[in-house]
């Protein structure tokens, strides 16, 4: 993978580079490729039937169940972040290279960590650059937003009438797969028939209100089912410049509650950084500032620490509670197939 010397690799190969290159211009949609058809495999990073990164499991924990009675559809983050070649408003699913990014970051990384619970199921999807949450050409950035979508409401609706035939539903999303995964509930869940196939949703890494949904609450506990989890990671006793608010939904990935004590090190059952086969257990903490809206972490000790000087925790979400986001999807399985 090649990272320009002037973009600062993040945690866990998840490639959050600096944006050196940037959407020029108005969105104009006849430059950006026909729609993905959903149902070649070959737009779809992963698939059941498909040998992909999101099959792995980091050594020493428990390999996936070769039957699985639920399903993950994970929406994965914003990896066209301005490498050479990222300057039309969205992403070229037909790119080898940047699938192989999206591949052997966020795929391997993260999606991962569901496989334990369901089967996983993971479009490729023109996503928005990521300059789209920053642009002064709002225009073109809700354009972009919506064509990104568009795809992935298609790809779910070819999931469910193709593949899932009733069974129970994860919806795991990190960042701009947050952005479009409350979209894709709201249309889908809340208040739906298929609201009573929901094992629960992660919606990590993105501001979400308590009050987002109507019918769908804010998980409470580890076996709650129907509801949704969400949490964005900075450095402990930071407040963000960027959106916070006691109104935005905070659950604690080591404790699945709200309460705003400290989760300490103990409770955490491993992470991971770069190397996706050491799982690091006790990486760090996690405390809820509920008047912010952020969850608090303490910044891990490592060799090579490229943390010191960084406050937002984002690119790690999920990977700093690698283990923890594994055992309690697979545990709110088991809870909404005991009911």
């Amino acid at each position: 993978m090649k990272n320009p010397i002037a973009c600062l690799v993040l945690l866990v190969s998840l490639l959050y580079s600096c944006a050196t290159t940037r959407p020029q211009g108005p969105f104009n949609s006849p430059q950006v490729q026909k729609a993905p058809d959903y149902s070649d495999p070959f737009f779809w990073a992963a698939l059941p039937d498909k040998e992909d990164p999101a099959d792995r499991v980091p050594e020493g924990l428990a390999s996936a169940k070769k039957e699985q009675k639920a399903d993950v559809f994970f929406l994965y983050p914003t990896i066209y972040t301005g490498q050479k070649g990222d300057t039309e408003w969205n992403a070229p699913v037909d790119d080898e290279d940047f699938n192989q990014r999206v591949d052997e970051s966020t795929i391997l990384f993260q999606a991962s960590a569901f496989n334990a619970a369901g089967r996983i199921f993971a479009p490729r999807y023109r996503q928005a650059h990521l300059s789209a949450y920053y642009t002064d050409n709002t225009a073109a950035a809700k354009k972009a937003f919506e064509l990104a979508y568009q795809d992935l409401k298609n790809a779910f609706q070819y999931y469910l009438e193709n593949h899932n035939g009733g069974r129970p539903i994860i919806i795991a999303a990190h960042s701009q797969g947050t952005t479009h995964g409350r979209r894709l509930i709201s249309e889908f869940f809340d208040g739906k028939p298929l609201q009573k196939q929901l094992v629960a949703a992660y919606l990590v890494g993105i501001a979400v209100p308590r009050d987002e949904f109507e019918y769908i609450e804010v998980c409470q506990s580890p076996e709650a089912t129907g509801c949704f989890v969400s949490w964005r990671t900075y450095k402990a006793g930071y407040i963000p410049d960027s959106y916070t608010s006691e109104k935005i939904a905070v659950v604690n990935p080591l404790t699945w509650t709200t309460d705003a004590e400290v989760a300490e090190i103990s409770l955490n059952e491993g992470g991971l950084l770069r190397n996706f086969d050491k799982v690091r257990p006790g990486l760090t903490n996690a405390q809820i500032n509920a008047e912010q809206g952020i969850l608090w972490a303490r910044k891990p000790k490592f060799f090579g620490n490229f943390l010191l000087m960084m406050k937002n925790y984002h690119v790690a979400d999920i990977n700093f509670y690698y283990t923890n986001v594994r055992e309690n999807a697979e545990r709110r399985v088991e809870a909404f197939l005991s009911k």
